[in-house]
């Protein structure tokens, strides 16, 4: 009797620890293809969508390990490309980056989103399927991954944890890392802490008790603003003074860098960032980019640089193709502006952007995902009393008559998810005190309901532009015989989309090579070959040396002809090489 009961007990230990291991399975998110966009994914999730992704799609994926950040988290890449159209590095690309701020999570959602739509419909959507065969796609939903794992993590605000994970003695104590605010009331937010003070120089807005408002000279006050929610860790008699170092990855690359005197979170040097500096080694390896983009937050812009006005304008003919895209990108995503860097935000040091721009001969764009207009609550009559482009472009600087109306929107369509009121806390250093206000998943970022239109509408004004890669044809238009065994054969590249084969800073600076075109033959000469500028008069720039080699690039919506005369008989070959716009070979034989 005493040996059933013991299997009794074992059978019924088992049944309850499977159970539990099946219930704690069922409880984690399954990552399905397609994905899903109606939340945030945490760091480990991004990992799992993309190798879903990958093992959904294996014949147009190239899941690969870049790098790994300062705590050793492995930093993903992936590739779109038909290797039956071509080889990657035969075609033009774009490069996408996310969430280089740790807080600024929602841009690994619309790389994700680019990636489950292009795969997605590739074969069912003819537009789609057309431009994954021309074009390859290199994708790195999640630049900082310390800092999306942290920001989902731990407690925050929506705007701590931007920086890499590289300890730093923020108050020079001999301590590193030592004073992170804290998250007292154990909600998973970092929130603002208040005090009843009959001196201090607020009170409450008789609107909303929630928000408090400036005293007028001579009014009684009603509350001090104490700061982050946090205590003294270390005791120096200062609140939350020494978190995460502060480097921040969109100041550390290597181009136009300067130190922290100049441009706050530089880091020690550029690329101090280990992540970072793989990142780089792995684009610089990608000579077929040229479009770039890199997905930040918030306030709704697309911006262009350059990062700041001492590096002088871009050249006009690439402000042309600049001015293009982001115009058609203000079409697609209401609310967000086409902008200049230094000129309508700030100046910049050292940003990933600048880099690719100036180093890899790309065009690039920063994306400043979500704009707080979208939160809105407002009648038609409202809406049209406001002024035309009168829009808030940094929603964490506004002002109260703002704040009322996204707390209309927290209250009435996120049932109040996005403010925490004000509840009491016995502070430790303070005494009674008060803790409330936004919360981590607010303010920068959209709430999830709105996820779907954001990362949509942002990936197709980024296919929009893939699909104004250059797209270069190879016509020969004329071979005619002028005299024995002497042939004048007329070539013209014609690209159909706004983007050039090679932009023209690129030129200026000498990047690169330019597009060659070459004629050849076994039985064949070129004895004489330039650029035909007049097809009627028969005008004709002949290059003196080599004529059979012939430099050049191809502009946006525009075409290059050159005509060659060719001494021989046989067959020749004509091949177009260009590092954008891959290579083209047509064969014709002289007769």
């Amino acid at each position: 009797m005493k040996n059933n009961r013991i299997i009794l007990l074992i059978v019924v230990l088992a049944v309850v620890i499977f159970s539990a291991g099946e219930t704690s399975k069922a409880a984690k998110k399954e990552i399905r293809v397609p994905l899903r966009f109606d939340d945030y994914y945490t760091y480990g999730e991004v990992v799992e969508a993309m190798q879903a992704l990958h093992n959904a799609y294996p014949q147009l994926t190239k899941l690969e390990i870049v790098g790994k950040s300062e705590e050793a988290r492995v930093i993903y890449a992936m590739t779109i490309n038909n290797p039956k159209t071509g080889k990657e590095l035969g075609k033009p690309a774009i490069y996408v980056d996310g969430n280089i701020h740790g807080n600024e999570i929602q841009a690994t959602e619309v790389c994700l989103y680019m990636l489950d739509y292009l795969l997605g419909n590739y074969g069912k959507n003819q537009e789609v399927t057309k431009l994954v065969d021309r074009v390859c796609f290199y994708v790195i939903p999640t630049v900082n991954v310390d800092g999306r794992y942290h920001f989902m993590t731990d407690a925050n605000t929506s705007s701590s944890n931007r920086g890499l994970r590289i300890p730093k003695d923020d108050d020079r104590d001999g301590l590193k890392d030592e004073d992170f605010p804290d998250d007292l009331d154990g909600d998973g937010n970092i929130c603002m802490m208040r005090k009843k003070d009959p001196f201090g120089r607020l009170k409450t807005d008789p609107e909303d008790d929630r928000l408090m408002i400036a005293v007028k000279p001579g009014e009684k006050g009603e509350w001090t603003i104490l700061g982050q929610e946090g205590i003294d860790n270390d005791g120096d008699g200062r609140v939350n003074e020494d978190s995460e170092g502060y480097v921040d990855p969109n100041r550390n690359w290597g181009f136009d860098w300067a130190p922290e005197y100049v441009q706050m979170g530089a880091g020690d040097y550029p690329f101090s960032g280990v992540g970072l500096k793989s990142i780089s080694e792995w684009i610089y390896k990608r000579t077929n980019i040229c479009l770039a983009y890199s997905l930040h937050n918030a306030a709704g812009m697309y911006l262009r640089g350059p990062s700041r006005k001492a590096l002088g304008e871009y050249s006009s003919r690439d402000v042309e193709v600049y001015d293009y895209i982001g115009k058609h990108s203000e079409r697609m995503v209401p609310y967000y502006h086409y902008l200049i860097c230094w000129k309508d935000l700030y100046t910049t040091y050292g940003d990933s952007v600048e880099w690719i721009t100036q180093m890899m001969g790309a065009y690039g764009y920063v994306i400043e995902l979500f704009a707080s207009d979208e939160e809105s609550y407002k009648t038609r009559d409202d809406e049209s009393k406001s002024k035309p482009g009168q829009k808030d472009l940094m929603p964490l600087m506004e002002g109260n008559e703002q704040i009322r109306e996204r707390l209309k929107f927290s209250d009435n369509l996120v049932q109040g998810e996005l403010y925490k009121p004000w509840k009491p806390y016995k502070h430790p250093t303070y005494g009674d005190i008060e803790i409330g206000g936004w919360v981590k998943l607010s303010s920068r970022l959209p709430a999830p309901f709105m996820l779907k239109n954001m990362v949509h509408r942002n990936a197709s004004a980024m296919i929009f532009a893939a699909k104004h890669l250059p797209e270069v044809k190879l016509d020969v238009f004329d071979v005619s015989k002028i005299g024995k065994n002497l042939y004048r054969i007329r070539t013209r590249l014609v690209n159909s989309r706004a983007i050039p084969s090679m932009n023209y800073d690129a030129q200026k600076n000498k990047l690169y090579p330019q597009d060659i075109l070459t004629i050849s033959g076994k039985k064949a000469k070129v004895v004489a070959g330039g650029k035909l500028n007049n097809i009627y008069t028969d005008h004709v720039t002949y290059k003196k040396h080599k004529p059979e080699v012939q430099s050049l690039f191809v502009p946006g919506f525009g075409k290059v002809e050159h005509q060659f005369l060719v001494s021989g008989k046989g067959e020749i070959e004509i091949i177009y090489r260009s590092r954008h716009a891959g290579t083209i070979t047509k064969t014709l034989k002289l007769k």
